[in-house]
């Protein structure tokens, strides 16, 4: 078996009018090798945790009809039930979040949930914040450990983890082969320009510890929705460096927008040619 890379597509990369079964055969279609599903803090994503056996038995199902897999779940519900608030109601409730995403991701198959990399959100960051997130996070990562589950850090927007080397702390702290970092190329790109080193810097500090790595484009300041081809991300540069790190799992991330279908096959023939440029063959 030789060894490549595999490269997921994002799921908001598609309209929420698609059903699952629909998103994973686009997924398929378009050429990627498997789809991320999104946890975020809307209502309707929330009660994907509620799915019981029959449901989660339909999405593998689904998911081999189609000929690919939910290869990971980037859980965002964190921004509004953050581990690390000082609402300890809000906390109970990032925890249930976090417990019963480990326990989808383990019934669908799933080894790698990316967490938002927030202490808190929508409050105040504090050293009580800090100091509760990684209280949480201790008990989230036993969790995920007897699951058999890899949680991984995205480098965010934020100054609380906008770096590889912040994630790392973390990684640190906690010393469990279940904690690891999943950067976002599109956010750590605008956090070097912020800080003034370098990305492939910035990666190199988490060498051993990265899952996976998104694939996003980015202006300086600008966080999202930015076309690939139409911002300054060095995809070459990210993507070589990671590969040479052992990293083999990337997931283009961008959102729907009106012509979605056509975005998807300019965003899949653009990071292929990136992969070609860097060097690496899939």
């Amino acid at each position: 078996m030789s060894a490549t890379y595999r490269l997921g597509l994002y799921e908001k990369s598609m309209p929420m009018s698609l059903t699952l079964p629909d998103k994973l055969c686009v997924t398929s279609e378009a050429g990627f090798n498997f789809m991320e599903l999104s946890i975020d803090e809307s209502d309707e994503k929330l009660l994907r945790l509620n799915w019981v056996p029959t449901e989660r038995r339909e999405l593998r199902e689904a998911s081999a009809d189609a000929g690919t897999t939910v290869g990971s779940i980037c859980l965002s519900a964190h921004r509004k039930y953050p581990i690390g608030s000082v609402d300890a109601s809000v906390r109970a409730c990032g925890l249930d979040i976090m417990a019963r995403a480990i326990d989808l991701a383990a019934d669908l198959g799933v080894r790698l949930i990316q967490l938002a990399g927030y202490d808190v959100y929508y409050e105040l960051s504090s050293d009580k914040t800090r100091a509760l997130f990684a209280e949480n996070l201790r008990r989230s990562v036993e969790w995920a450990a007897s699951a058999g589950v890899t949680l991984a850090f995205e480098t965010m927007e934020t100054p609380f983890m906008d770096t590889v080397e912040k994630a790392m702390h973390f990684v640190r702290l906690i010393n469990s082969p279940y904690l690891q970092v999943y950067p976002d190329l599109g956010n750590l790109t605008n956090a070097a320009l912020l800080y003034g080193h370098d990305v492939a810097s910035d990666l190199e500090s988490g060498r051993g510890y990265i899952a996976a790595l998104h694939l996003k484009e980015a202006r300086p300041g600008i966080y999202r929705e930015i076309p690939f081809g139409a911002g300054y991300v060095n995809f070459v540069s990210g993507i070589g460096t990671a590969w040479a790190q052992g990293v083999r799992r990337f997931v283009c991330e961008f959102w729907a927008v009106e012509d979605w279908r056509a975005q998807i096959d300019r965003a899949h023939a653009f990071i292929r040619a990136q992969f070609e440029k860097s060097g690496v063959t899939g």
